[in-house]
């Protein structure tokens, strides 16, 4: 794991394994945050992500608020299990992480599959979570959609061929480069060494192609259409207009079937699926603008 300067790594043992996360370092930062409340970042699914996906935004909230990063199960350093985990496994997962790590209800910021999984939790528990930043929330299934059409996904699921997919395909410096061209950015040229090397790293974690090959595969997709209308948590929904699989018109979609919780839809023009990387410092100000505005929907009348 990459882990930018001012930040250690810790972990903790939950139920489905061993998580590992990122965190401010107390000794780097000159007194406590100035804020109490506490950020979660939730990076996305794909081949080889982790919390690395938010390593370029996090640092600009850490002399203000505690931020945390974890790496869900069978992604970066965390646990990799044999076994495929369910949405229902995330899910609780995502509740585990925020009864033991956040002791006061965290602005979550999360990322794509993730995202929408958080909505679910968010309604499920709607105490464990203050308010909630997500960036092109999906849950891949939406309005009825297949997420089992493609073509890549009909080759994960014949047997060995997957695991020559993965290898030869996936988990690779070339393969990383072109999903993160394909799938992630609008614009290639940003499309950094590092990125390509802290991707391909948690790719290549023992186990590792268990959690990836379920994603492809479609296992974990769900309609989150279904569920949206029930939010009652604050959000702010940020959408890059040239994401690819989760278009800009899923989110238009999406976020008009409950205007009372989204306060606030952001989209990005000429970005891809995932800002924090491609454009980290406007994703900054977007968040900084967003937590401004939820605090405000927060506060008690």
């Amino acid at each position: 794991m990459l882990i930018p300067p001012g930040f250690i790594q810790r972990s903790v043992a939950l139920g489905p394994g061993t998580v590992v996360y990122v965190e401010a370092d107390p000794d780097f930062w000159p007194g406590a945050p100035t804020a109490s409340v506490p950020l979660l970042f939730v990076h996305g699914f794909g081949g080889g992500s982790s919390s690395y996906e938010w390593s370029k935004v996090y640092p600009a909230f850490a002399a203000d608020h505690p931020v945390l990063a974890p790496d869900l199960i069978g992604w970066g350093q965390s646990d990799h299990p044999d076994q495929p985990l369910t949405t229902a496994d995330y899910e609780a997962l995502l509740i585990e992480v925020l009864q033991t790590l956040c002791p006061v209800p965290p602005v979550v910021v999360a990322s794509s599959l993730s995202a929408a999984m958080m909505v679910r939790v968010a309604i499920a528990q709607p105490g464990l979570v203050r308010s909630l930043v997500l960036v092109a929330p999906a849950g891949l299934a939406d309005f009825g959609q297949d997420p089992s059409s493609s073509v890549i996904n009909q080759m994960v699921k014949l047997p060995l061929v997957d695991q020559v997919l993965y290898r030869g395909a996936i988990a690779t410096a070339e393969g990383i480069k072109l999903f993160l061209a394909q799938r992630q950015f609008a614009d290639s040229s940003k499309i950094a060494d590092e990125m390509v090397a802290a991707y391909l790293a948690s790719a290549q974690q023992p186990h590792a192609d268990v959690a990836a090959l379920a994603f492809v595969r479609g296992d974990l997709s769900f309609d989150l259409a279904v569920d949206l209308p029930q939010l009652t948590t604050p959000t702010v929904v940020l959408w890059g207009e040239a994401a690819q699989l989760t278009g800009v018109d899923i989110g238009h979609r999406l976020v008009a079937l409950n205007p009372s919780a989204i306060r606030r839809f952001e989209v990005l023009p000429g970005v891809g699926l995932t800002p924090q990387l491609e454009v980290p410092g406007v994703t900054v100000g977007l968040i900084q603008q967003s937590l401004a505005a939820l605090a405000t929907a927060n506060r008690p009348a």
